[in-house]
């Protein structure tokens, strides 16, 4: 039985949180946005597939990169001047931050991770 984990990251400039790749990043306007983006990221293969397909040679991706957590879930909300977000799965943090970093870039920062 994988071990589930409650990652609490934030984003600082949420309009401006878009990742490296257009047709991979985040487009949304809010938190409730990005909570749907990072849970459906989390929860099927769709971003992992549309990533994969773009690399050199997509047969030679690693497979377990493109591990879901159907159960995954997300969470964000306007916290001061940043977005908060809670994500709560049995991926390991190699997976989540790969796929951050797809949809909105190197804008998150990891705030703490706790066994859920």
């Amino acid at each position: 039985m994988a071990i589930r984990s409650h990652y609490y990251l934030s984003v600082a400039d949420l309009a401006h949180a878009r990742g490296p790749v257009a047709s991979l990043s985040y487009d949304g306007a809010g938190p409730n946005d990005l909570a749907a983006a990072v849970q459906n990221a989390m929860r099927s293969t769709d971003l992992f597939e549309r990533w994969r397909a773009m690399q050199d040679e997509p047969d030679e991706v690693d497979p377990s990169l493109g591990a879901v957590d159907p159960q995954a879930t997300a969470s964000a909300r306007v916290s001061d001047l940043r977005t908060d977000m809670d994500l709560i799965t049995e991926l390991p943090m190699s997976i989540v931050r790969q796929r951050l970093n797809l949809l909105i870039g190197n804008s998150w920062q990891l705030r703490d991770m706790r066994k859920a």
